[in-house]
């Protein structure tokens, strides 16, 4: 299986620490967490991921204004995001994919599936 860095950021440690964990089950993928928009800002710098996953609602900087800094910075599209969020009504989803996410992934989401669901959207935008 291809190796794949991700980013996943979200303010809640809990659910960080569950998704690295689910991420983690996944032995091609590494996984770096980010608590902030900041924080995710900051790593991406430093060092580019394959994918980003990204919480929509946080403070102080929340999951689309991070992918527009990102977008500023040149790092988007050349590095796809995908939002995690609790809010999956078709317009919610529609809004997220409009402002140049490759993906939105429903909150709570499986750990038992998440890399799988993360390896099949990367696999459909290389098809696209």
């Amino acid at each position: 299986m291809t190796p794949l860095s991700v980013l996943y950021v979200d303010d809640e440690p809990d659910i960080r620490e569950i998704a690295g964990i689910a991420l983690g089950l996944d032995p091609g993928v590494t996984v770096r967490l980010a608590a902030s928009g900041a924080q995710a800002l900051e790593m991406v710098a430093a060092e580019r991921p394959d994918v980003i996953l990204l919480d929509v609602m946080m403070p102080t900087m929340d999951g689309p204004a991070v992918l527009k800094a990102l977008q500023d910075a040149g790092a988007s599209p050349a590095v796809p995001v995908a939002f995690i969020t609790a809010r999956t009504q078709a317009q919610d989803r529609q809004r997220l994919l409009q402002l140049g996410a490759v993906a939105v992934i429903a909150k709570p989401f499986d750990p038992m599936t998440l890399a799988r669901e993360v390896r099949a959207i990367l696999a459909a935008e290389q098809v696209a």
